[in-house]
This record gives structure tokens, C-alpha cells and sequence, in this order.
């Protein structure tokens, strides 16, 4: 919660979801919607560090629609929040194992509109059980804003979920029997009953759409016993900072022709005019930290400190000037042209593959 709350006050698209809510599996036979799902999230980022508490949360019902001119989808996804059941192992009064099987939003309200429908708000409360699990998590996943409206596949935003919550880690991996990945992907039982079409259907369609939009790449291998498979093993690799450029960019751009773009039959045509306008905005002077990357030791001076605080935090204790060294020399001239949001970004992907690549010194 201290997390969620740091990230709240910096203001970007970056949000924490606590690790227990990531982890926890859907009831059989039961999932959220790819809508809900997103619901849920947005309700996760608005609580921030207060979602553990007793109390009540607000959202607008303008920044839920998304463009959408009327509110009835809000009041489908708070319903089927509502009734979507979710379970975790515990044990009975009698001290034995046990399923427990519970809800996250305890109530909500929703507004009645009259007139103005950019006005009307909706609040809500987590269940206690929910807010157990959001105090007692001892791990989080951080996860952007944008990205998450950006899925198509409510199987893809979960396993972008529970990328971002192993993803630095030590072993950036996640091992779990076909049985386990059904569960926590809220794969229907009669759904995609053949391996082959879980594969398709389900792995393939979210690989693509981590890899496009995600600040990592999903990587997976199938594990067998016989000529069944057994075990998937998924690893989560960071993106080395062209790629993160380029997901910035993406998320930056509009949803429509976005699957054309992954598949690549769509020309990238703006590049002239792109590079035109970073030619002129290198040429002013640097207004704020973020408008170009330093040219010395990272280790002196005021300009120098948002550098040098991403290294600290991200670069698993290597010498920050040794990352900067190595950034610089991977991004060549390509480093002039980047500014503000996309040069953070860059950066701090960096240093994240340089620990993953070295391990900690």
C-alpha cells in the first residue's frame, strides 16, 4: 500500500495491485469479463494506498466509458462484479483444509443520472475479505494504466497481471500445472478442452499482445509427461530500451488498427515528420530532468538526480554510472531524440534488463 499510494502521488499511468488479488483464483466455472476485469482494475488504481481501509471509494462514470456515450455497460460490469465468486485455500472451524469462496465489492452505488451524464459517479466498498488480502500481501505487480485498457483478451490482461508480479523477481518465472493455469485465468471448463486450442485460443493471442503492449516480453515453454502436456512454464523477460520505446509509442497511439500494427501489415509512415519535430526540441534548452540523458557521471549535480534515483532503485545495487555507460552505447544517436515520459521510461527499462541480464553484483 506504501507502493500504491508513491505511485498515486506521482500522477503517471503506473498503478500497484496487490499480490494476494493477483494470485487469488476464480470460482469454477466462473471468470470476469475483459470490461469487469478492467473495471476492477481502475477501481484498484482510484483506491490507491487507501484500498485496505473501511471506507468507501469514488470514480467517475466518464473515466470508466472510455468514450462510450451511455453509462449501461457500468452497470453490467458493477453487477457482474458483484456475483463473480473467488476462492483460496483456508481451513475449517474444525481446523481441516477448506475452499473459501468469497466476493471482492462488498456494495456499490451508482449514480441517477439527470442531465448531465459526465457528472454521475459511482462508489464502492471492498469486502472485508478483499481487504484482508490487499493489507496482508507482502508483494505487488506494477502495472500501467494504459496497457490494461489496451488488451483485447481478458486472458492476456491476466496473465499480464501475473507477468508484472514476477517480474522482479529473482526468477522471473511462473511453473503451474494445466489444472492451476485454467483456474487463474478463469478458463471456462468447457472451453478449449484440447491442448491445441488452449494453445491458440488462449497463449498465443496473449503472448502477442504482452509483447506489444507490456514493458516485458512473455515467453513459455510446454512441459510433458507422455505425449500430454503436463506444466506450462512462462518466464518474463524485461524489454531492452528500443523495445520499451517502442511499446511507449504504441500505448501513445490510438486502439484502432493496433492488432494490424502487431501483425505487421501496416507501414509506419510518420517518421519523417517525427524525427522533424525532435530535431527542433533538441535545440531548446532542458526545461526539466526528463528532456535529455546526461552526459557525465550520474553521481554529481541537481540535473543528474531522477537518473540517478531510477538507477538506485532499478539497477540491483550495479554502479550507476556503469549502466549509464552501457545505455548510452546501446542507444547511440537514437538517445538525442528522446524526451520526457519516453526517456524515463527508456531509462528505467534499462536498467531493469541490465539487472535481469548480469544478476545482482
Amino acid at each position: 500500500m506504501r507502493v500504491a499510494a508513491t505511485l498515486a502521488r506521482k500522477g503517471g499511468d503506473e498503478f500497484a495491485k496487490p499480490g494476494k488479488l493477483v494470485e487469488v483464483r476464480f470460482v469454477k466455472g466462473q471468470s470476469l469479463s475483459l470490461t469487469a476485469s478492467r473495471l476492477l482494475a481502475l477501481m484498484i488504481l482510484t483506491a490507491g494506498g487507501d484500498a485496505w481501509r473501511d471506507t468507501s471509494h469514488k470514480l467517475r462514470k466518464a473515466d470508466i466509458r472510455r468514450g462510450h456515450k451511455g453509462n449501461e455497460r457500468i452497470v453490467d460490469m458493477l453487477e457482474e462484479l458483484h456475483r463473480t465468486l473467488f476462492a483460496e485455500d483456508d481451513t475449517s472451524w474444525r481446523g481441516r483444509k477448506a475452499t473459501k469462496r468469497f466476493s471482492l465489492i462488498e456494495s456499490s452505488w451508482e449514480e441517477v443520472e439527470e442531465g448531465d451524464k459526465e457528472t454521475g459517479w459511482i462508489e464502492w466498498r471492498f469486502t472485508p475479505d478483499a481487504r484482508r488480502l490487499i493489507q496482508e500481501s507482502q508483494t505487488y505487480s506494477v502495472m500501467n494504466r494504459q496497457a490494461v485498457l489496451g488488451f483485447r483478451s481478458a486472458y492476456a490482461l491476466k496473465l499480464y497481471e501475473e507477468g508484472a508480479l514476477r517480474l522482479h523477481r529473482r526468477q522471473p518465472i511462473w511453473r503451474v500445472d494445466i489444472l492451476g493455469l485454467r483456474a487463474a485465468l478463469g478458463i471456462d471448463p468447457d472451453k478449449y478442452g484440447d491442448f491445441a486450442q488452449l494453445r491458440r485460443k488462449v497463449l498465443t493471442v496473449a503472448q502477442s499482445e504482452i509483447d506489444q503492449l507490456a514493458h516485458y516480453n512473455l515467453e513459455w515453454k510446454e512441459i510433458r509427461r507422455g505425449r500430454a502436456v503436463a506444466e506450462i512454464e512462462f518466464r518474463f523477460v524485461p524489454k531492452d530500451a528500443p523495445a520499451q520505446i517502442q511499446t511507449v509509442d504504441e500505448l501513445e497511439r490510438h486502439s484502432a488498427g493496433r492488432k494490424a500494427r502487431r501483425e505487421g501489415e501496416v507501414e509506419r509512415i510518420a517518421a519523417p515528420v517525427a524525427a522533424t519535430v525532435r530535431t527542433k526540441r533538441t535545440i531548446a534548452a532542458p526545461a526539466t530532468p526528463w528532456e535529455k540523458f546526461p552526459e557525465g557521471s550520474l553521481r554529481y549535480g541537481t540535473a543528474e538526480g531522477a537518473f540517478r534515483d531510477v538507477a538506485l532503485r532499478y539497477g540491483g545495487g550495479w554502479d550507476m554510472d556503469l549502466i549509464a555507460d552501457a545505455y548510452r552505447q546501446q542507444m547511440g544517436d537514437r538517445l538525442g531524440s528522446l524526451r520526457g515520459a519516453k526517456l524515463e521510461k527508456s531509462w528505467r527499462g534499462f536498467c531493469e534488463a541490465f539487472l535481469a541480464r548480469r544478476g545482482r553484483p
